[in-house]
């Protein structure tokens, strides 16, 4: 049974864990190390079973931990190659064997598992979302997206739980305290989706048959859980897709681990 669980998920710190029968990785390890390692005890999954670290991209709330926990278990972290050139400097030493670069939009086996990073737009050096497949099924993280492209729509198709961003409320981004260059970068192409393009794009996922959505890497400032809830909702309703009967929609905890979803 594929496992997923969120450590954090926020513009504070990411860290999500995945395991299939004795196939542990992280994507992401933007916590401190103790949290991170606290969260996996707590969800009751077997830290000895954790095999690599998956790095969407190299800012700071992706890979605060990631050096102490490949450090901590002996574990490599796997990125591609501008992402390692972005983020070598950030999280210390790592043994050169730990240190692995993967081709985007490529499938590779880790254990029991099959992971594929897929490219996605964002300003850093070259994010990624991931597939992540047991022998049956499959399930996608998707965050740090400036706008929704055909690679993102292909490569998510068929996933049957989905972790999107819902990071930001315009009306909230354009009455808070940003920069307006800042506002300007969370809006571009390479910045983040809104709660409205996340809620328009579930009702594309749940078309294509997602059973679960989790809204994820929402803005500490220009956003809340109810809001981000409520937007997808509604676009969802207007559809005439059913929460609970036609999926299930839930909101990540920037400060909280989530509940164990099982597919």
């Amino acid at each position: 049974m594929l496992k997923y669980c969120s450590i954090g998920s926020g513009s504070s710190g990411n860290c999500h864990v995945v395991s299939y029968k004795d196939t542990g990785i992280l994507i992401d390890a933007g916590l401190a190390g103790k949290r991170i390692t606290s969260g996996i005890e707590q969800a009751d999954f077997d830290i000895d079973k954790i095999q690599g670290i998956f790095i969407t991209h190299e800012h700071s709330d992706h890979i605060k931990g990631a050096g102490i926990m490949s450090r901590k278990l002996d574990i490599p972290i796997y990125a591609n190659f501008k992402t390692w050139c972005g983020m070598k400097d950030k999280i210390g030493n790592i043994k050169e064997e730990n240190m692995i670069v993967f081709d985007n939009d490529k499938t590779y086996e880790l254990g029991e598992l099959k992971i594929r990073p897929f490219s996605i737009p964002h300003d850093s050096e070259d994010a990624v979302g991931y597939n992540i497949y047991s022998d049956k099924e499959k399930m996608s993280i998707a965050t740090d997206i400036g706008y929704i492209t055909d690679n993102i729509r292909n490569n998510l198709k068929g996933s049957k739980l989905v972790v999107l961003e819902s990071n930001y409320d315009p009306n909230m981004l354009m009455m808070g305290s940003y920069t307006y260059a800042l506002k300007k970068r969370v809006m571009s192409d390479g910045g983040h989706l809104s709660n409205e393009e996340a809620a328009s794009f579930c009702t594309e996922l749940v078309e294509g048959g997602t059973e679960s959505i989790l809204l994820a890497h929402l803005s500490k400032e220009n956003n809340f859980p109810e809001l981000a809830y409520a937007t997808t909702k509604n676009v969802l309703t207007k559809n005439e897709m059913i929460i609970g009967k036609d999926l299930t929609l839930d909101v990540l905890s920037r400060d909280k681990v989530s509940k164990v979803y099982e597919l």
